[in-house]
């Protein structure tokens, strides 16, 4: 059983004014996964795109994040975690405004992949600096960080969507106001004195991590998951046939539901049960979800009930996965999530294109099929690499590993 539960509650709303200032600059990063998704057919008639070209606008977006993400912490370890930070919020001011102002989809999808390189430096970076500077260990850290992850995913869909209904370049410049403002609060709030030293790592620190078993199997499960979650998102749009507005808000529900299972419901249940226990019984759910909405494809309804159940889903998953990487090993922590990032966002790259081919070639509920699938070998990862994973259902070694990365200071 765990045992790191019941700290989070009393401890995860008292923390220093830094913490809240990345934790909301990850609420704005995160809402730039979610915010393109209503005006998806709105760009692809506006730019006389196919629903295959536009997708690309996510595939761009998580492969260069997915790649960068293998370099994210060699480069934070020597020009500090508030230098990281800071470079990667000012590219993606760069690249949201320049996405904004496009009149090509080709041009939009390249942009969005320099978006990509900013979300990288940004999201490793600020997970590894929550998880040391946030006041009640790491489950506390961990659940803040999904908490902003949730409100962004949650908030982002709404955003896009009302502003969308405007112009499907509303959206863009929201997100480069908002990322502004995450910006100057960062400088100011966020001092570097503030940070432990950063010990420079190895170019290779990251493609070795992956060498470690329990963090390999954990980065694979991530990746076919993550196909599960990037279906949802990318593709459900078109088969929805809604308006901006009508997306919007079915992605905000989804949202929610994300956001408070991966803030009370996954605390829950890994003080009840074996993190490893949990993703055995999230997983299969997740998949059956995604087979359900293959069935009930052509119903509006059905579709939407779907996506908001997939969101309760993947708040458990989302939260339990990331406590998992962060005690899986001894590796410093940037270096864990620079590694696992970086598979899970290329599991996303994958998703949206792959979807569309299939919907196209066969019918929409092929991507729904394929998405199932691709859960169900990320739960079929799970338990053959049970003993593998023995070390982060152990509540015990997760604290005394905890408290010696602290004396060490690798958690930044």
């Amino acid at each position: 059983m765990n045992a790191h539960a019941p700290a989070a509650s009393g401890s995860i709303l008292k923390q220093s004014s830094a913490v809240w200032a990345i934790a909301f600059a990850c609420v704005v990063a995160f809402m730039g996964i979610g915010l393109v998704d209503p005006i998806l057919p709105a760009i692809a008639t506006s730019l006389h795109a196919t629903a295959a070209q536009t997708e690309l606008l996510f595939t761009s977006y998580l492969a260069v994040t997915g790649v960068a993400m293998f370099f994210t912490s060699w480069v934070s370890s020597r020009i500090g975690a508030k230098n990281t930070l800071l470079i990667g919020l000012a590219l993606i001011v760069v690249f949201s405004v320049l996405a904004a102002t496009s009149g090509s989809v080709w041009n939009i999808i390249g942009f969005r992949a320099g978006w990509g390189l900013g979300n990288a430096l940004f999201i490793s970076t600020a997970l590894a600096t929550i998880v040391g500077a946030a006041s009640g260990g790491t489950a506390s850290a961990i659940i803040l960080y999904e908490a902003a992850l949730g409100l962004g995913i949650a908030v982002g869909p709404l955003v896009g969507g009302l502003l969308g209904s405007v112009s499907w370049r509303g959206p863009f410049f929201g997100v480069t106001t908002l990322m502004a403002i995450a910006f100057i609060a960062v400088v100011v709030l966020l001092k570097s004195s503030g940070l432990e030293k950063p010990t420079p790592t190895k170019l290779s620190a990251p493609f070795r991590a992956l060498g470690q078993p329990a963090l390999a199997a954990l980065a694979v499960t991530a990746l076919f998951y993550n196909i599960g979650f990037f279906v949802l998102l990318a593709y459900t749009p078109f088969p929805l046939g809604f308006g901006a507005l009508g997306i919007g808000f079915t992605f905000f529900g989804w949202g929610v539901g994300l956001a408070i299972t991966s803030v009370w419901v996954a605390p829950m249940l890994t003080a009840r049960m074996r993190r490893t226990t949990v993703l055995k019984i999230a997983l299969p759910l997740l998949a059956l979800d995604l087979f359900a909405a293959a069935v009930v494809v052509t119903s509006q309804v059905g579709l939407i009930i779907c996506v908001v159940i997939g969101g309760l889903v993947l708040g458990v998953l989302n939260t339990v996965l990331t406590e998992c990487v962060m005690e899986a090993t001894d590796l410093p922590r940037s270096v864990a999530s620079s590694a696992y990032s970086a598979v899970r966002f290329i599991g996303g790259a994958i998703a949206p294109p792959v979807a569309t081919l299939l919907a196209d070639e066969f019918s929409p509920s092929a991507a729904y099929v394929f998405a199932g699938i691709s859960v169900a070998v990320a739960f079929v990862v799970v338990v053959l690499t049970t003993k593998v994973l023995r070390r982060v259902d152990d509540g015990a070694e997760s604290e005394r590993i905890e408290a010696e990365a602290i004396s060490a200071g690798e958690m930044v």
